[in-house]
């Protein structure tokens, strides 16, 4: 029987950051398999692995597709194979996806380093209707730009990011017309900001954040992604740039919220984040 295991990602306290599952495998099974589990999991990622080679065949599936690119699930992944031994302390974890040859590099200070593609967006204007199903104005938005799965618009103050109400509907209509995978709105951080919530309680950290950041998608079953790894491949280069840094720690400001450290190279984009496992079980199908 294989195993299944639900992990919290970017984070390193449970009911936080994003949660993925993670299938072990011992070989190849059938797409249909994998996309009925990550549907019966119900998470924004299932990621599923077996040996492939020197390292790991890894794919994503939402409960309703097959994914190009998933941070967290990557993230939860390595996390699971270190954990259970899988890997040596000092192996990197080596994974063959859907977009090329990904990896976690290292672990440091109890946490994972992934290795990404860079995904730099273009300035691009945004789909008619676009900033209006975000709850803003044009006058709001500093910059709009696009790669090839998202777009990524700058807002002028992190207080905007928090507290936009997206028109859902209307963002599934304009993707209909314009397909994307989903919207990053993001702003300057500052200086402390809300790490945890949750049972009525509020916990804030004097820490400086560089950037802010939401990701809404037009999929019915994940219209917010919690954390999303992959939209920092993103938002690193675009505030690298602007504010002249290379590393970054960046904030995703959702309802579980998670931290991001961000490493920005030709090319290549370094996420950096902790996990926590929060189920363990076996797989009956």
């Amino acid at each position: 029987m294989e195993k299944i295991y639900q992990v919290d990602a970017f984070t390193d306290k449970p009911f936080t950051g994003n949660p993925a599952g993670v299938c072990l495998f011992s070989g190849k099974k059938p797409d249909e398999l994998m996309q009925n589990i990550a549907m019966e999991m119900n998470l924004s990622e299932t990621a599923f692995l077996w040996p492939e080679g020197e390292g790991y065949r890894l794919r994503w599936f939402t409960p309703g597709h097959e994914e190009e690119l998933c941070g967290h699930a990557t993230l939860s992944a390595a996390h699971v194979l270190w954990e259970q031994g899988l890997l040596k302390p000092d192996e990197q974890a080596v994974f063959f996806t859907r977009s090329g040859r990904l990896s976690a590099v290292k672990r440091i200070d109890g946490g994972i380093v992934l290795d990404f593609p860079a995904e730099p967006a273009r300035e691009a204007a945004p789909p008619e209707g676009l900033t209006a199903a975000l709850g803003l104005t044009g006058g709001q938005v500093l910059f709009c730009g696009q790669n090839r799965m998202d777009y990524l618009l700058e807002v002028e103050s992190e207080r905007l990011v928090r507290n936009l109400e997206v028109d859902f509907a209307a963002l599934r209509r304009i993707a209909r017309e314009h397909p994307f995978r989903g919207v990053i709105v993001t702003a300057k951080g500052p200086g402390a900001v809300v790490l945890e919530e949750g049972l009525g309680k509020k916990k804030r950290a004097d820490r400086r954040f560089h950037c802010v950041s939401r990701f809404f998608t037009p999929e019915p079953e994940v219209p917010e992604d919690p954390v999303t790894g992959s939209a920092h491949c993103c938002i690193g280069p675009y505030w690298a740039a602007k504010l002249n840094e290379k590393s970054l720690l960046a904030y995703q400001a959702s309802a579980r919220g998670g931290v991001i450290g961000i490493a920005v190279k030709p090319e290549r984009v370094e996420l950096a984040g902790k996990a926590v496992t929060v189920l363990e079980g076996t797989l009956r199908v």
